[in-house]
């Protein structure tokens, strides 16, 4: 009896067109050989409409030999044959990439910034919000996500591994987990004629399963938040089509938020003889790093029936501190399927345990009971697995869920405790995993309904072009895996003295939550406020009261202070952390205390940078015009008056427009700025234009008369010192870059026009 799978006759791509291993001589089996894919090289390349015409999706599907376009796989989106090979090999930025011109320049900076990283991982053990040092390997391998907003996200690459995970708030892993993977398993008569693991690695561990899938006959399909993934198997007529679905849906403020995923898989046979299919979903308990080792992960199978549903699968346990969470595997249970579980495997083990459980009968043993507590530094992992009837030229469909259950987070300085926003609907307890399971795979339908109503009008628009569509709901994805947060905020949390006079803050924060969201995943600091003035486009217009939290949660930490003493890396000075009345630059680092502290950012003293306070004024007014919520500019209005009172110390001679101060004093801190600039100018005017406006909406006609006043003065200064004749400079200083052009000078322009104004009397030349 074969107990493995020969490395000489696992599936291969190698030209010469070895055939793909299928069982032999195994009890329940006979041996079957079936043609495999050859290399492309090898055949002409496919030229019919559809998914592998080179020109529709370019190089990323060049490789692509199959025929099969997938089950209902839309046409627009981000497309890959999983045989792709990237030619340009890209790495990240670090401190290897400085010039030496530019590291004698910011030498003072860069002996701080050592200094700085000594003292955070030596002395803090804690994690620079900005690494130099030990960069993330830039790896072409990500897809879209799983997870829904704030609960953490587990990111799949588009080869099919779970390869990105950020479970714990805002702290990314980047490991990807080999026990993790779907494996198929085809039988016709009663005997298996075809198993493989659609995966085209060939990995050191599980060496008994048949690895190394021809991805010239597969391919990726993104558009957010669904992915599909195409497999048409060789020599068995047989295309399976996984869709990957998170429930992300505007202007829901449940569903968006829970930390579950589903994979329906639809099965195509275009032969004529029925057959058996199994697909296995397996999965390690945790991801096989320093948090596993101590041991005490276990695992236990569950079946919950409610509402005439039943849904199958099993627990993974993972009781480490800070964070523990269950994570559960679960299937769906149909007059026409079978779900069956194996609890325990050894994911570091050659897998022989569970391959021949599969291999017998196209099932697993589903012994009852949990499994014993892991042992120290011994792994632990799981499978469920689902089969069907697939009758001659017809289909089936399995369906699997993955939800994670972290109910009560801490961050990283461990100071206080937060519970994620889905824990108003499925409780606090730790024990959601199974109802979280249940509700995603009876509700993922709904949820695909409500995102092809929200996406259809842009897909169908015959005036928009292809990359425009995929890139628009594909780059949406940062919206959950951006580090981000949504929790529930207590009543305890929100004294008289913090609420002051904005009278809507409890009830919405209350309602709806705190949002938080990183810079970026290797930036890390929450809410960074300079460039979620860009992307909060995408919140306000799908999530406006997530924006609406956001923005009270800057009001407030803008009329705080911290006095703590900070020394700053780029000038070295030694300044308050927080000043009164100044908008922060961020609330602060995951790794530390966000919300409590603030402004983790500490290359510069943002205190004195010129955009900030412009940008809040700016969103406040847009996020008026797109509610309509009058209760919310009553509330921001004070904040308004004292952002640009603190604003007016940087117009020096009175003459309407404020000033740069010689040095990189906004929000793009490389950049040198000096005197009256076209960016910090156009976001100073644009700001002064939105003062009137409020000012008159809020009958504060003094208040109107004097920033009416400001703009008048302002616009005759910006034309007279920055207007050449032809465009606006850069800044108003003597060096090169000064005539230089810089395409954000039109971001308080855009902003006006986004908020129904900029015509007329606030409009500076187009």
């Amino acid at each position: 009896m074969r107990t493995g799978v020969p490395a000489s006759e696992q599936t291969s791509c190698a030209k010469g067109g070895p055939q793909a291993y299928c069982p032999e001589n195994t009890e329940g089996t006979e041996a079957v050989q079936v043609t495999d894919c050859q290399n492309p090289e090898d055949n002409q390349p496919q030229n019919e409409q559809g998914y592998s015409n080179p020109q529709d999706f370019g190089q990323l599907m060049a490789s692509y030999e199959g025929k099969a376009k997938g089950y209902q796989v839309p046409p627009f989106g981000w497309r890959i044959c999983l045989a792709h090979e990237f030619a340009e090999k890209r790495k990240p930025f670090n401190a290897n990439n400085v010039s030496l011109s530019n590291l004698m320049k910011h030498l003072g900076m860069g002996l701080r910034y050592l200094q700085w990283w000594y003292r955070k991982t030596q002395v803090e053990k804690k994690t620079p919000f900005i690494d130099l040092i030990n960069s993330v390997p830039l790896r072409q391998i990500y897809g879209c996500p799983l997870g829904g907003i704030g609960g953490g996200t587990i990111t799949r690459g588009w080869r099919g591994q779970f390869c990105r995970w950020q479970l714990n708030p805002g702290m990314y892993q980047h490991q990807t987990v080999i026990a993790d993977q779907f494996t198929v398993c085809l039988r016709r008569k009663g005997q298996t004629v075809y198993q493989q693991v659609l995966s085209v690695e060939r990995p050191s561990v599980l060496q008994s399963w048949n690895w190394g899938l021809c991805g010239y006959f597969a391919f990726y399909h993104a558009l957010y938040p669904r992915a599909w993934t195409v497999y048409q198997l060789p020599g068995q007529n047989v295309t399976l089509t996984c869709r990957q679905i998170t429930p992300i849906l505007p202007h829901d403020y449940q569903d968006s938020s829970l930390p579950v995923g589903v994979f329906v898989w639809d099965v195509e046979n275009e032969g004529d003889e029925a057959l058996d299919v199994s697909i296995m979903f397996s999965m390690r308990n945790g991801l096989g790093g320093e948090d596993d080792a101590p041991g005490g992960l276990w695992n236990e199978p569950f079946c919950l029936e409610r509402d005439g549903e039943t849904v199958q699968g099993l627990l993974l346990h993972h009781p480490t501190p800070p964070n523990p969470y269950t994570m559960a595997l679960a299937a769906r249970l149909t007059a026409d399927t079978m779900v069956t579980h194996l609890t325990a495997f050894d994911p570091d083990s050659t897998g022989q345990q569970v391959w021949q459980d599969l291999l017998q009968d196209g099932q697993l043993d589903s012994l009852a009971g949990q499994s014993l507590p892991s042992q120290k530094g011994v792994g632990l992992a799981g499978a469920v697995c689902v089969m069907g009837k697939l009758p001659p030229r017809g289909q089936c469909r399995l369906e699997f869920s993955l939800a994670w259950d972290m109910p009560r987070i801490m961050f990283g300085a461990k100071g206080q405790v937060y519970y994620r926003r889905y824990t108003r609907f499925f409780g606090p307890d730790g024990h959601a995993a199974p109802t979280l399971s249940h509700y995603a795979l009876c509700r993922y339908a709904d949820w695909e309904e409500r995102i092809s109503a929200w996406q259809s009008p842009v897909l169908d628009d015959r005036s928009l072009p292809a990359w425009y569509k995929s890139a628009l709901f594909n780059e949406l994805y940062f919206l959950a895996d951006g580090g981000t947060v949504w929790l529930e905020v207590p009543e305890d949390c929100l004294r008289e003295e913090t609420v002051g006079s904005m009278c809507q803050l409890r009830p919405l924060l209350r309602e709806y939550g705190r949002f938080g969201y990183l810079e970026g995943q290797e930036y890390r600091m929450y809410n960074t406020y300079d460039v979620h003035f860009y992307a909060s486009f995408a919140l306000v217009m799908l999530w406006p009261k997530l924006e609406l939290s956001l923005q009270y949660d800057m009001a407030l930490a803008t009329l705080r202070e911290d006095l703590a003493q900070q020394q700053y890396l780029m000038s070295g000075i030694i300044a308050p952390v927080k000043r009164r009345n100044v908008v922060p630059h961020d609330v602060g680092d995951p790794d530390d205390e966000p919300w409590l502290r603030v402004n983790a950012y500490v290359v510069h003293d943002t205190a004195d940078w010129k955009d900030l306070n412009l940008k809040f004024v700016l969103q406040v007014y847009r996020d008026y015009y797109l509610t309509g919520d009058h209760c919310f500019l009553r509330d921001m209005w004070p904040v308004c008056l004292a952002v640009m009172e603190s604003e007016m110390k940087f117009d020096k001679d009175q003459d309407g427009l404020i000033e740069n101060g010689g040095y990189a004093d906004q929000t793009y801190d490389g950049w040198v700025t000096t005197g009256p600039s076209a960016y910090c100018g156009g976001l100073w005017l644009a700001a002064v234009a939105v003062m009137v406006k409020m000012a008159a909406l809020c009958g504060a006609r003094e208040v109107q008369d004097k920033f009416s006043s400001i703009l008048s003065r302002g616009q005759e200064a910006y034309e007279r010192l920055l207007w050449n004749g032809r465009y606006y400079n850069y800044d108003c200083s003597s060096q090169p870059q000064s005539y230089s052009i810089m395409s954000d000078q039109c971001a308080g322009q855009w902003f006006l026009r986004a908020s129904g104004l900029g015509e007329g009397d606030s409009e500076v030349r187009d």
